[in-house]
């Protein structure tokens, strides 16, 4: 149930700071974003890509409140069960990377990004991986 939880406050977080960006904000955007060795980004979202992710990151938060029962709402098992494998294999696929600018086997590694990479954003998405299964094992597979 704690993992549950934590994972439901982890994605709504990750959220509102994704929605942050599509209202103006500033925090941490720059950093965010992957660059090669002489500096440039190669990312460069635009304000629906950050609505977009900031969308399914709070579906994933409220998601996790389902399993929970905090939310109410009747939804086929099948699609649960789809879901509930679904988000932590794309946070385990993240966690890995591209094995170019992003994740644990990447090879641009001197950039600022690719130091926030390894030491928060890789590492993140392993553990919200991880706990995601741990849910769904625990929860019905």
């Amino acid at each position: 149930m704690v993992i549950t939880l934590l994972l439901s406050i982890v994605f709504i977080g990750l959220g509102i700071i994704h929605f942050n960006w599509v209202f103006g904000g500033k925090w941490g955007f720059q950093e965010s974003l992957p660059t090669n060795r002489n500096g440039e980004k190669v990312l460069n979202p635009k304000t629906i890509d950050c609505l977009i992710v900031g969308f399914f990151l709070i579906v994933f938060g409220m998601f996790y409140f389902l399993k929970l029962g905090l939310i109410t709402l009747q939804m086929p098992h099948k699609i649960s069960t789809i879901a509930g494998w679904t988000i932590p294999i794309i946070f385990l696929l993240r966690a890995v990377g591209e094995f170019n600018y992003i994740g644990f086997f990447k090879q641009v590694k001197g950039t600022e990004f690719a130091k926030l990479d390894s030491k928060y954003f890789s590492p993140l998405c392993l553990i919200v991986g991880l706990l995601g299964i741990i849910t769904q094992i625990n929860t019905g597979i």
